[in-house]
C-alpha cells in the first residue's frame, strides 16, 4: 500500500503513520522525537532533498530506522544555479537589467569584474560543492575547497587548511549542511578572517550565515557582494520567509546594488524533481535487496 498526502497536518499525520513501514518527505515539518514515537513501524524516512536536519537522527537511529536522502538529485542544479548567481553578481546584471527596463542606459557604472584569474573557495566539498567546482572549469579560476573531512580535493579542487582558505580566497560558496557546527558559521569573527575581500554565494542553507555581520562586511567593503539563494528569515519548511522576523538587515538587502537573492530555488528544477525521486527510489530497493 502507497498512499500520498500532501496537505494534511503533522498532527493529523501523527495519528495513522503507525501503520506505515516507510515514509517520503520534503520539509514540510519536522520528524522530531515525538512523531517517531508514534511511527511504530517505521524502518525507513527517504527524505527528497539532501539536508536531514529537519529529522532526528539521533532517535531515528536507536529506533533502527534508516534514512536516505538524495543528494545527487539536484547537485547539477545547484552546481549551475551558483554559477549564474555568480555572475550574475559580478556582472551587475540584475542591476542593469532594471535599469534598461528603466529606460535607463549605463555602461561605465554596470562594468563588470571578471571571473578569470581569481580563486573561488568552496566550503563544504561534498556533492554540491563538487558540482559547482566541476562548472568553474573553463573560466580560467583556481579551486580551493575546505571540508571537516581529509582527502576531499580532487581533480576540480585542491584541499586546504583553513588558515589558507582565508588566506587565498577570493570568492567564497557556501555547501554546507545545516549542523551545529555551519551555524552561523559566517559571522564577523569568520570574515575578518580573509585576507581579501570576496563575494559570497550561499545556495545552502540560510542560518549558516548571520546577515546583520554580511551587511556590516558589506558596507566596510570587506564583502564585496553577495548571492544568496537562501535566508537566515527562511522557515524550516524553507516554503516561505518569516514576515514577522524581517529586521533591517534585510531591507538593506533588498536595496543593495551588490545583492542578488532567489528564494530558495538552486535545486529546484524540473529535471531535478525528476532525479531527487529518482534516486531515493534506487536506494530503497538497493536496501530492501540487501
Amino acid at each position: 500500500m502507497v498512499d500520498e498526502d500532501y496537505t494534511s497536518s503533522k498532527e493529523i499525520v501523527e495519528k495513522i503513520i503507525d501503520q506505515y513501514d516507510g515514509m517520503i518527505v520534503r520539509s514540510r515539518f519536522p520528524i522530531d522525537r515525538s512523531f517517531l514515537e508514534k511511527a511504530k513501524q517505521l524502518k525507513f524516512i527517504g527524505r527528497v532533498g539532501a539536508g536531514l536536519e529537519n529529522i532526528d537522527e539521533e532517535y531515528a537511529a536507536e529506533r533502527g530506522i534508516i534514512l536516505f536522502n538524495s543528494p545527487e538529485g539536484n547537485r547539477d542544479s545547484v552546481g549551475e544555479h551558483a554559477v549564474g548567481m555568480l555572475l550574475m553578481l559580478m556582472h551587475h546584471l540584475r542591476r542593469a537589467d532594471q535599469e534598461v527596463r528603466q529606460g535607463i542606459w549605463r555602461r561605465e557604472e554596470n562594468r563588470g569584474d571578471e571571473l578569470m584569474g581569481k580563486t573561488v573557495g568552496i566550503i563544504g566539498y561534498g556533492n554540491m560543492g563538487n558540482a559547482f567546482a566541476r562548472r568553474l572549469q573553463g573560466f580560467g579560476v583556481e579551486v580551493i575547497c575546505y571540508d571537516i573531512l581529509p582527502n576531499k580535493g580532487n581533480e576540480f579542487a585542491t584541499q586546504v587548511s583553513l588558515e589558507e582558505f582565508f588566506e587565498r580566497a577570493e570568492i567564497v560558496s557556501l555547501h554546507t549542511p545545516q549542523t551545529p557546527e555551519t551555524t552561523q558559521m559566517i559571522n564577523a569573527e569568520f570574515i575578518q578572517r580573509f585576507k581579501h575581500p570576496f563575494y559570497l554565494v550561499n545556495t545552502a542553507r540560510g542560518k549558516s550565515v548571520v546577515t546583520k555581520d554580511v551587511v556590516e562586511a558589506m558596507k566596510s567593503g570587506k564583502i564585496r557582494g553577495v548571492a544568496l539563494d537562501v535566508l537566515e528569515f527562511e522557515k524550516s519548511s524553507f516554503e516561505r520567509l518569516i514576515a514577522s522576523e524581517l529586521p533591517e538587515e534585510f531591507q538593506y538587502l533588498i536595496e543593495a546594488d551588490n545583492a542578488v537573492l532567489a528564494p530558495h530555488i538552486a535545486g529546484w528544477t524540473h529535471q531535478s524533481k525528476i532525479k531527487l525521486a529518482e534516486f531515493i527510489r534506487d536506494k530503497i530497493i538497493a536496501w530492501k535487496e540487501n
